[in-house]
This record gives C-alpha cells, structure tokens and sequence, in this order.
C-alpha cells in the first residue's frame, strides 16, 4: 500500500480568540406579584365598599368618581404586570 502524502499545515495560522461567556444579568422581580395582587385587591376592595355604603364611604366627596378610583387601581395593577418575567 502506499503512504498517503502529509500536508504541512501553514505555520502563520493563529487560531481566533476564545469566546468569553456574556453574562446576562437579571433583576431581581420577586416585588411585581405582591405589588399587582395588592393594586387588584385594593381596586376591588375600593369599589366593594363603594357599592356596599351607597356612596359614603371610601371618599364621599367624590361621588360616583369612587369607581374611577378603583379601577385607576386595577389599572395600574396591569401596568404593574407588565414588568412581570
């Protein structure tokens, strides 16, 4: 059989340079859920009372604005879920 013929390898080859991990850095979010139930309960709650004391309470001043109020809260409980990962 014969010898098959080695190929030199050129001798100005340099390897590229390694690749460095990225590290992705995460923030900490375990606030968002605590902060989105408590906006949804406090806007339910608002209306809730709302209804239930025809008017009076949580802020009597404000009339019928009382469920504007509330659902301002749910509101931001949505937007407060958006940061959610």
């Amino acid at each position: 059989m014969p010898k098959s013929r080695i190929r030199k390898k050129a001798d100005d080859y340099t390897p590229p340079p390694a690749k460095k991990a990225t590290t992705i850095k995460l923030t900490n979010r375990s606030w968002v859920a605590p902060v989105m139930l408590a906006l949804f309960l406090i806007g339910l709650a608002w209306i809730v009372v709302f209804y239930v004391t025809d008017g009076k309470l949580p802020i009597d001043t404000l009339g019928n604005w009382n469920i504007v109020v509330g659902f301002g809260f749910i509101a931001a409980g949505f937007g407060v879920s958006t940061q959610w990962k």
